[in-house]
């Protein structure tokens, strides 16, 4: 390999991974919006496994905003990446497949007596806690890297049973 194309592969996998953590804060903030902003014109999602909806980037971003609701605290942490780049069109590096791994700990609306699932005198512990792997598909775009899917394969989850005044809705 030439430094050059050295050079190229290590900015697209930054610009990859700046699209996952992008991913990551937009469903974490419930930003939909940007949610939306990442995807190509016809990306897709798919959390069937995870007891969601599969369809197009807009269904999906709705269907997130209804059900997340739910859910005011998130935080994706997205580990173990793994980047191979493929050809389209025979130019290489045209689209890339990720499969990352993942724990997503989130609390309750109202959990701890904060309006916002917050920690207002109790132990901030989460009420929810699943895990699995993410296979992200990129393709490089006018706009830079985007998703053409995501599929999540949740693995496990784990709720913590309701305490005294902290039941679930």
């Amino acid at each position: 390999m030439t430094q050059r194309v050295e050079l190229a592969t290590v900015i697209d996998r930054l610009g990859i991974d700046e699209m996952i953590t992008e991913y990551a804060v937009a469903v974490d903030d419930g930003d939909w919006e940007a949610y939306r902003g990442l995807f190509t014109a016809d990306g897709r999602a798919d959390y069937r496994s995870a007891g969601g909806i599969e369809g197009d980037a807009r269904q999906v971003a709705a269907w997130l905003a209804q059900n997340m609701r739910l859910f005011p605290m998130r935080q994706h942490l997205i580990v173990n990446r793994r980047v191979r780049f493929g050809v389209r069109e025979q130019d290489i590096g045209d689209t890339a497949q990720v499969q990352a791994d993942y724990v997503n700990p989130m609390r309750f609306a109202g959990s701890d007596g904060g309006p916002n699932g917050g920690s207002a005198g109790g132990s901030g512990e989460p009420d929810f806690v699943c895990g699995g792997r993410y296979a992200f598909a990129f393709a490089r775009t006018y706009d830079g890297w985007r998703l053409r899917e995501v599929v999540v394969q949740e693995k496990w989850r784990r709720m913590q049973p309701a305490r005294e005044g902290n039941a679930a809705p």
